[in-house]
């Protein structure tokens, strides 16, 4: 029985772990120069996986190149400011790997590297709060609400999609 609660308390942590992770990765990854997803801005009018329109949604918002150009900076100055704390939480997320390889795993460890690793994704969180904020104030009055008709067209797109989903699944 006691053994049974150890596995269930790693398999909580590594799920936390993992729901911790996903953001991160997602906020790591620039595509742009791949060409991927997340490419450079202008890409596809969708939402972002933060719930967001990033650079994506942009392309519709029928930017000046002075808008373009001044969006580009500040993003390229906000991936320049979160860099260090992005490797932070890597390092740290390694370390975690570390202590669970070998079929042994320090809970401690574990607990402890997560302890550390939230305060540092907190600065991740208000330092995309400050990004938005500046991207926004680039943009005109008329930007901003079909930027926001977007975001509502958005919302019900996902909400449709889960009532399919879950109509699927009963």
């Amino acid at each position: 029985m006691k053994q049974l609660s150890r596995i269930k308390k790693m398999a909580i942590a590594g799920a936390m772990a993992c729901a911790l992770a996903v953001p991160v990765v997602m906020a790591q990854t620039d595509d742009g120069a791949k060409g991927g997803r997340h490419g450079h801005f202008g890409q596809r009018g969708e939402r972002d996986d933060r719930g967001g329109f990033g650079m994506m949604g942009f392309r519709q918002l029928d930017l000046t190149d002075a808008q373009k150009a001044q969006l580009k900076q500040i993003h390229e100055t906000h991936r320049q400011a979160l860099a260090p704390v992005m490797e932070q939480i890597r390092a740290k997320r390694q370390e975690m790997r570390a202590a669970s390889e070998g079929g042994t795993v320090s809970e401690a460890v574990i607990a402890q590297k997560l302890a550390e690793i939230a305060p540092l994704e907190a600065k991740v969180v208000a330092e995309r709060a400050r990004l938005r904020q500046e991207s926004l104030a680039v943009l005109t009055a008329e930007q901003k609400a079909k930027l926001d008709q977007m975001r509502e067209q958005a919302k019900t797109r996902w909400a449709e999609r889960r009532a399919n989903k879950q109509q699927k699944n009963q």
